[in-house]
């Protein structure tokens, strides 16, 4: 029986073609010719002595052994992709929706450069599930309810506060004494949580109130900056308007309750170890336990 290990070029051709159902795919991916893709499957079938897939017109199947192979490959180079990331020297990716971002992080990430400044840190907005290797991201603050990785390291990093908010001048406008009054205020919301307002009914004993939202922004950014404007009222996370509070941009009429949503920290687990890694994990739990409303 032939013991010799295949080639590693054939392996890698193979489960991309595998994974895509497609050589022309694979040989994109690969950045390699068609031609090279079908040449190594072939060999790997021969080194093998049994047919990986069944070539189509317009698709290319693997065969039962040949999804078999292509499960345990994918683990495999997963496991070695992770294993070099562990050691490889270069900037750490944090992942945030871009109203946290804008928000929270960028006033504060000054701090952390001061006290790290030997760490490289890049970022990613987006608010969304994610892949840690697909995506190359290390840590990600995500609500709650969003599902994680399934590898994901798991930190709790404290509940969110929820409450309207509108500019001063707009408060002695419309002269909001009571929760009763917003419902002859303009009630702004946001397309990224379009339930806060009755989020926060609810977490008020006010489900009685009537309180429809007429303006919509894209994200709780531009919903804050709405509010400071002038535009209306709106119910936002106390986090993201601490700054705004602080300066007297922003009042907050009924104050803040807690909110049904947690924030969460997803660490990937091939960096959970990674000395900026921990760092950056440590600056982020500590900065987000000292919050008023957690």
């Amino acid at each position: 029986m032939n013991k010799t290990l295949p080639s590693l070029n054939a392996l890698k051709a193979f489960e991309a073609t595998a994974r895509h159902r497609s050589m022309t795919l694979a040989a994109d991916e690969l950045f390699v010719t068609h031609g090279a893709v079908s040449r190594h499957i072939k060999s790997l079938e021969e080194t093998l002595g049994v047919l990986l897939v069944n070539r189509k017109a317009r698709s290319t199947e693997p065969t039962p052994e040949g999804t078999r192979l292509a499960e345990g490959l994918a683990s495999a180079f997963s496991l070695i992709q992770a294993s070099v990331e562990r050691v490889r020297p270069g900037p750490l990716t944090l992942s945030c929706s871009s109203s946290i971002m804008m928000g929270w992080i960028i006033p504060r990430i000054g701090q952390f450069h001061e006290r790290h400044p030997q760490i490289e840190l890049q970022f990613n907005m987006n608010y969304d599930r994610i892949d840690f290797m697909r995506d190359k991201i290390g840590l990600a603050i995500r609500s709650s309810i969003i599902e994680p990785p399934a590898d994901a390291v798991i930190r709790e990093l404290g509940g969110e506060a929820i409450g309207p908010v509108c500019s001063p001048e707009y408060l002695a406008q419309v002269q909001l004494s009571q929760p009763k009054d917003l419902e002859a205020a303009l009630l702004l919301s946001t397309r990224t949580r379009p339930q806060a307002w009755h989020d926060w009914q609810v977490v008020a004993g006010q489900t009685d109130l009537l309180l429809e939202p007429r303006s919509s922004f894209d994200h709780f950014y531009l919903l804050i900056h709405a509010a400071a404007c002038g535009l209306g009222v709106a119910t936002v996370p106390q986090m993201l308007v601490l700054d705004q509070l602080a300066s007297g941009r922003l009042v907050a009429p009924f104050g803040f309750r807690p909110g049904p949503r947690r924030l969460v920290l997803w660490i990937a687990p091939h960096l959970a170890g990674r000395p900026d890694a921990l760092a950056l994990e440590r600056w982020l739990m500590q900065q987000m336990r000292a919050r008023p409303d957690n």
